[in-house]
């Protein structure tokens, strides 16, 4: 009979294991969620700054308001209020390149750079960075709403050097902060989804879920969202708005 090993879960009659742990008397009410997420993805158990650090990611990136994610599932469950989970991944497929893929698409290219140098001239590595990438978009680099600074790139900082947890990704990033101005012509915001893009990076977590990080962090927005929708419901004033306003036009002749 073929065996399939797992570090994971895993249950008898009388026990379920987790990361060869009994969940009942050793996890459970002992280990945060936030600290089992992170155990989950590495199977390591991070210490307390590490998970510090990974739960002020998951709060900085868990809900930012009437954002076309929150917005697509407040409609769905309107749509189907018998659907909760319908509701939930109409949500999560939103997450891309403009909202939420931010933090993976940072954290990947700061590693493409970081790993392919033994360099720890920060301000130089950004300014070759920069120059290479001409006028493809650095992620990580501006904010349509916080023009002026994004009020958790500080405190994501703040709180990596109080842990003693600021990697290279981390100090690029900084970098790229200070030196991009010289190179664009213009000072932009470093966005706190690519701040913890690089958080994460230099947290050792695996580049190809760090946007799982971010639908996880955004889960519990959701649920807020979908709670919310609940108690005061605005998505049928959402959809009549757009229903009601809707004007008949020719289709365009190609």
């Amino acid at each position: 009979m073929t065996v399939y090993e797992t570090a994971l879960g895993a249950s008898t009659t009388d026990t379920i294991t987790l990361l060869g742990k009994d969940l009942a008397r050793d996890v459970m009410g002992t280990v945060g969620f936030g600290e089992l997420a992170f155990w989950l993805a590495t199977q390591r158990r991070p210490s307390p700054g590490e998970t510090r650090l990974f739960e002020a990611v998951l709060a900085a990136l868990a809900d930012h308001g009437f954002t076309p994610t929150a917005i697509v599932s407040r409609l769905t469950l309107l749509s189907a209020p018998d659907s909760v989970q319908g509701a939930l991944a109409a949500g999560l497929l939103g997450g891309g390149s403009r909202f939420l893929g931010v933090t993976e698409d940072a954290g990947r290219f700061l590693h493409a750079v970081v790993s392919a140098t033994d360099s720890t001239d920060w301000d130089a590595l950004a300014l070759e960075t920069l120059e290479a990438q001409g006028k493809a978009r650095v992620p990580g680099l501006g904010h349509h709403v916080h023009k002026n600074g994004d009020p958790r790139t500080p405190r994501l900082f703040e709180i990596a050097e109080e842990e003693g947890l600021v990697g290279p990704h981390l100090s690029l990033f900084a970098a790229i902060g200070r030196v991009h101005p010289q190179v664009l012509g213009k000072t932009l915001p470093l966005n706190g989804a690519g701040t913890c893009g690089a958080v994460l990076a230099d947290l050792g977590l695996p580049l190809e879920l760090l946007r799982g990080f971010a639908l996880l962090a955004r889960t519990a927005g959701l649920i807020g969202q979908l709670a919310e929708e609940l108690r005061n419901p605005v998505a049928n004033q959402i959809f009549l708005s757009v229903d009601t306003n809707t004007r008949s036009v020719a289709p365009v002749e190609e």
